[in-house]
């Protein structure tokens, strides 16, 4: 058994990547699925596109392979992370579609959680900003709107899982009810320091700590997939949220290290090492990964809107058919204009946290069109990654102002990773693997597995594919970022 397959579930579509023992992908599938906007600010997933899509680019992707399931020595699992689920535990049925990570409905809810002091607490416990961004409120939201949900939570008939724990319940056929530590870190519900469940808070939001799964590494048993499904039982022994994974992926094992995944969102993770440093600019303290017990934690920022913004342009704008035709477009944009996109569609995230916040546009003339809101969507992207390393650079120190590590679908476009470096001022490096996230699911599991090397040897094997270095001068940059913060600082308050 050589092969390890990797499942990424993510926001707007699931993935299978089957690595070889050397973790070079050989094979994959992917499949969009369908968002859902019931109301303003609402967000959410059918539960049966999430498991349909996943079983079926599995399949799709051992069939491209031309490998046999015995052939596999295990999976690995990467996902959206936040996203809430409660479902029952006799039939799997899910209660109520998945609550997706950016949806804003339970902002009254932290509000006056907030407005109750009770923020402190959580963020010295968890890590974590009372934010709707996260699952706890997500959970409290679903006990209290779905009729006699808490009552059946309490009886011990309804269980709660992000994306991960649904998945591996799925793929065991309900035998198993787990996670993982690092996607434990985001449900606002978790305490980072003792590895456990919180009770205080779980009582704070009125939510049965029945329902928990349990919390695991992120290399173990997470049970083995029913035999129909592909062929044979096959072990999971690898899971962590995306961006963990992504971490992971780019082989930032050493404290100072930092990588940043632009999929949907953003998300830049510096490694803390062993020490969980409380952030003063309102990034959030996490976990990075769990390996033999050993936490090893990370400062994070999170952004809701990279790759969503090109979705927008092709989607809601319709100025492009698919991604690739933004790089031509914002090349081609009048250099005398500087339009300024702020995408806070779905609020702000780090450092600002507004979760009242939508988009705005600035600096529009009547000769601005389809390039110039082009380049705008670009470059907001490394805008706001200056944001959280301005921020990253305040709370760890001149360590963090070094390497910047990318992977995921954006870093396609060399327009847009040379802009990000001339904005930070910094290197940007990405790698010859930039599904990093799948390349991390696949590493946790085949370390599990055996068949992978120790975190400092792959960390060794961790390759280039192009260095961007910053071209722009500073007086340039750091005009451009001055006018971007009074954009935000405007757009915060219309």
């Amino acid at each position: 058994m050589t092969h390890i397959l990797a499942i990424d579930q993510g926001t707007t579509s699931s993935r299978a990547i089957l690595f070889d023992e050397g973790l070079r992908p050989v094979a994959q599938a992917q499949e969009e699925f369908p968002q859902h906007y019931p109301r303003p600010g609402w967000v959410e997933h059918d539960p049966s596109d999430l498991w349909a899509t996943v079983a079926g680019t599995a399949r799709a992707a051992i069939e491209k392979a031309g490998i046999a399931a015995t052939d596999i020595a295990a999976i690995g699992i990467t996902n959206q992370r936040e996203t809430t689920l409660i479902w029952d535990r006799a039939t799997g049925e899910p209660i109520h579609p998945a609550i997706v990570w950016q949806d804003r409905r339970t902002a009254d809810s932290c509000a006056a959680l907030k407005a109750a002091g009770h923020e402190p607490m959580i963020t010295a416990r968890t890590g974590l900003l009372l934010d709707p961004y996260f699952s706890g409120t997500k959970i409290k939201w679903l006990l209290d709107t779905i009729p006699d949900a808490r009552a059946r939570a309490r009886r011990g008939e309804l269980i709660f899982g992000t994306v991960d724990t649904f998945l591996i319940w799925k793929l065991t056929g309900g035998r198993v009810h787990a996670t993982d530590a690092t996607n434990a870190a985001r449900t606002l519900i978790f305490n980072i320091a003792t590895g456990e469940w919180d009770a205080e808070i779980c009582a704070l939001l009125d939510i049965p700590m029945a329902i928990l799964p349990e919390v695991r590494d992120c290399a173990a048993f997470f049970g083995t997939t029913r035999a129909d499904l592909f062929g044979r039982e096959i072990p999971i022994l690898g899971v962590a949220g995306d961006q963990q994974a992504a971490t992971v992926g780019q082989a930032c094992f050493s404290p100072g290290m930092m990588k940043s995944t632009y999929g949907t969102g953003c998300f830049a993770l510096l490694n803390t090492g062993a020490d969980r440093v409380p952030s003063q600019n309102r990034l959030l303290t996490t976990i990075a990964y769990r390996l033999e017990g050993r936490t090893t934690y990370a400062l994070e920022g999170s952004i809701f809107i990279a790759g969503a913004v090109v979705q927008w342009l092709r989607d809601g704008l319709k100025i492009i058919r698919e991604a690739g035709e933004t790089q031509a477009l914002a090349s081609a944009a009048d250099p005398a204009q500087e339009v300024l996109l702020v995408p806070a569609f779905t609020g702000l995230g780090a450092p600002y946290w507004r979760p009242d916040c939508r988009g705005a546009v600035y600096g529009l003339t009547r000769n601005s069109g389809q390039a110039e809101l082009a380049r705008a969507a670009l470059e907001s992207v490394g805008y706001q990654t200056r944001d959280l390393l301005e921020a990253m650079r305040a709370d760890w120190g001149g360590a963090a102002g070094g390497i910047l590590r990318v992977d995921g679908g954006m870093t396609a476009s060399d327009w847009t990773m040379q802009f990000l470096a001339d904005i930070l001022g910094a290197p940007v490096d990405r790698p010859v693997v930039t599904e990093t996230t799948a390349l991390g699911a696949a590493y946790l599991a085949g370390l599990k597995a055996g068949i992978c090397p120790d975190p400092a040897a792959f960390q060794h094997s961790w390759a280039l594919e192009r260095r961007f270095s910053p071209v722009m001068d500073d007086e340039t940059r750091d005009r451009k970022y001055a006018r971007w913060g009074r954009a935000v600082a405007a757009t915060m308050s219309v």
